[in-house]
């Protein structure tokens, strides 16, 4: 394995060590944000009969250009009993059952009423059907609506409800534990040391991961300490440890030994991405680990390139990665070296603009940013204007 192991192949390692969780059935209000387990067909046929898609009235399109007797009416919910004779016609609202021997609606603005007699007054229905949504236009019976490893959205929601579904298919929750070390951190509001500061990668990564189908357990603050970390990872009860801090080579960086000496097998560590390269990934137990760097937006970049991808992966996604786009440069940009560089943006005027300090300490230029600009490894300088790979971050 090379020293700095390049960004898609140690996402590739880490859905090597994952395996989607088990599957469950959870109520349609309660499943939005999780990932079908396995494809999902309709249990109905929607709309179930043809229907009007306009107040008017329905007609036979051989009856044209009419007149025609009035002998009922259509409405959604409560359809005529009848059937439609030659020269006739029922009155019918948006959303109504067609009538037996109808086959054409006539909107009401090309027509006119006298009682029960009907006349044509306009163009009229150009076409058998017209105004018409037939039988199935949406989805049929036994067809399949949502796709194994698809998230469930608001709108896939809607279109399980209305396909007869009440629960759906999905992987359980990930359970991830979030770890912070490091004798310098603080809980944000409590009183500093001379040498603190407030811890933020906890909170940072419990809301950027939010919205995925997750269960979050805080294990706090540890101190460098080797012992109290292994005893920590010896009691963990997850499915995922997200440490940030203490995982670079340094006298005080204690994750990677305490992680080893509770048992763990450490898959690859130092990855080649800016900021970022001190991250390392494996497993203990039936827990996978990720270490990510100290510094905030290292822990940001890291978390938006490996955690969030690796918790979608266990909870079933079949398309677990972030998905850049592509737009120009508002700026020149140096060539990079034998790391890929994301690079805190803002997009205005549809144009990536690369903050002028790129500190992974610096939390306000996080803030600002929209994206991450993508700079591949040893990328040649890029002109204004050329075109960039970004990732959205807000």
């Amino acid at each position: 394995m090379p020293a700095l192991l390049p960004v898609a192949e140690a996402q590739q390692h880490l859905f090597a060590l994952a395996t989607p969780l088990p599957e469950e059935l959870r109520p349609l209000a309660q499943a939005a944000g999780y990932y079908a387990a396995r494809n999902v067909a309709a249990l109905r046929t929607q709309p179930a009969s043809d229907l009007s898609s306009m107040d008017g009235y329905a007609i036979r399109f051989a009856d044209l250009p009419g007149p025609w007797q009035v002998i009922g009416e259509s409405a959604a919910g409560r359809g005529f009993a009848g059937e439609v004779a030659p020269g006739q016609a029922v009155r019918i609202f948006t959303g109504a059952p067609l009538p037996p021997g109808a086959d054409t609606v006539l909107i009401q603005e090309e027509a006119e009423r006298d009682g029960a007699r009907l006349t044509l007054t306009g163009e009229g229905p150009l076409r058998l059907g017209g105004s018409v949504r037939p039988r199935g236009l949406d989805f049929a019976e036994g067809e399949m609506i949502i796709a194994a490893g698809t998230r469930i959205t608001p709108a896939r929601l809607a279109l399980a409800a209305i396909a007869g579904h009440t629960e759906l298919p999905v992987r359980r929750r990930v359970r991830v534990a979030l770890l912070s070390t490091g004798d310098e951190l603080a809980p944000p509001g409590a009183p500093l040391g001379p040498d603190q500061i407030p811890e933020t990668n906890r909170l940072l990564l419990a809301a950027l991961l939010a919205d995925l189908p997750v269960e979050l357990i805080d294990l706090g603050i540890l101190p460098d300490d080797r012992a109290a970390l292994e005893a920590a990872f010896r009691a963990l009860d997850c499915d995922l440890l997200v440490t940030t801090g203490g995982a670079s080579v340094g006298d005080h960086d204690l994750v990677r030994p305490a992680l080893e000496a509770a048992g763990a097998d450490i898959d690859f560590w130092k990855v080649a991405v800016r900021p970022g390269k001190p991250m390392m990934a494996g497993r203990l137990g039936d827990a996978l680990v990720l270490g990510l760097p100290g510094n905030p937006v290292s822990a940001f970049v890291t978390a938006t390139l490996f955690v969030r991808p690796l918790i979608a992966r266990l909870a079933g996604a079949a398309d677990p990665l972030p998905r850049p786009r592509i737009v120009p440069l508002g700026e020149a940009l140096p060539a990079t070296g034998p790391r890929a560089d994301y690079l805190r943006a803002e997009l205005i005027d549809g144009r990536a603009h690369a903050a002028t300090i790129q500190d992974s300490s610096m939390l306000r230029t996080l803030a600002r940013a929209t994206c991450l600009i993508v700079r591949p490894a040893g990328a040649p300088e890029a002109k204004t204007g050329d075109s960039a790979e970004i990732l959205d971050i807000a």
